[in-house]
């Protein structure tokens, strides 16, 4: 699944090619993804100027004027791409997430602009598209969210209040999106090891030292990612080729049975399974 650094590079790629143009046509060929699309959709983005492109958490937000927008979620396996009419792309894959290339199968949703048009690829169909009609609708929808990881908002006086009495273990709180926005299962592995936390233990559990290295090292290890372009698990490439190194920096996440890679550690790294997720942690200095 993209995870916030991911959809930080498509929003950027995505804002480059589509402000401030207009949305020719829309067409629709699978209204059948994780919710159905709204019964207007198509006649709501046809003919309207992208006035800015936006990101919240995980979300993807076109704004258009007259405070109207559409939120798009990529789900597990959603991607977005550019077909170009002037030149064949080799590389379309705006998302720098799974294929390079646009599949054949899965294309359900595609946006018409003047030179180009953008396609929307989802083998599992979890992603999903949203219209909201106004301002005060947008921030209802983003309400039952928690802060960002790298917002300001995310800070000490925050996990105070929100650990107290919490017996939730660390990880899983940290993918509770309604507790922290943005945080996925990768990024998970990689704040735990930098801040030295077990991902098994309970959050009332955690200190304020402990808490400091959380807020810290959550802006730390995604702000580097988006640096670094994403992280490549499968072809995570974008259109001109290049590729996600952040995986070149994991310290823990797919690293089992290999030596700690901080200074003057001995241990190794561990792998298990916490709510069905994989976890990898190292089994000395991971307290």
């Amino acid at each position: 699944m993209p995870e916030l650094p991911e959809v930080e590079i498509v929003k950027r790629s995505l804002k480059k090619k589509i402000k401030f143009k207009k949305i020719i046509k829309v067409t629709i060929r699978n209204r059948n993804l994780r919710f159905k699309l709204q019964k207007n959709f198509g006649k709501f983005l046809k003919n309207r100027f992208v006035k800015e492109v936006s990101r919240i958490s995980k979300y993807l937000i076109l704004e258009f004027y007259n405070q109207k927008y559409c939120i798009i979620h990529l789900g597990m396996s959603g991607t977005i791409h550019l077909i170009s009419k002037k030149k064949q792309n080799k590389f379309t894959n705006l998302s720098f997430y799974q294929s390079r290339t646009l599949p054949e199968k899965h294309n359900h949703v595609e946006l018409l602009f003047s030179n180009f048009k953008i396609i929307y690829n989802d083998p599992r169909r979890f992603g999903y598209f949203k219209i909201i009609n106004s301002q005060s609708e947008l921030k209802e929808f983003f309400n039952r969210i928690g802060p960002e990881a790298i917002s300001k908002d995310f800070n000490l006086d925050y996990l105070k209040k929100k650990l107290i009495n919490k017996t939730k273990n660390i990880k899983n709180l940290l993918l509770d999106q309604n507790f922290v926005s943005g945080i996925g299962n990768i990024y998970a592995n990689e704040i735990l090891f930098y801040s030295k936390i077990h991902p098994k233990k309970k959050a009332f559990q955690i200190n304020t030292s402990e808490m400091n290295k959380l807020v810290k090292f959550s802006r730390y290890v995604l702000q580097r990612a988006i640096r670094y372009g994403g992280s490549t698990i499968r072809d995570f490439m974008n259109t001109k080729g290049s590729i996600g190194r952040f995986q070149k920096e994991f310290k823990v996440y797919g690293r089992e049975h290999k030596k700690c890679l901080r200074e003057n550690c001995n241990g190794k790294i561990i792998k298990s399974f916490i709510t069905n997720r994989s976890t990898f942690f190292c089994n000395s200095c991971q307290k």
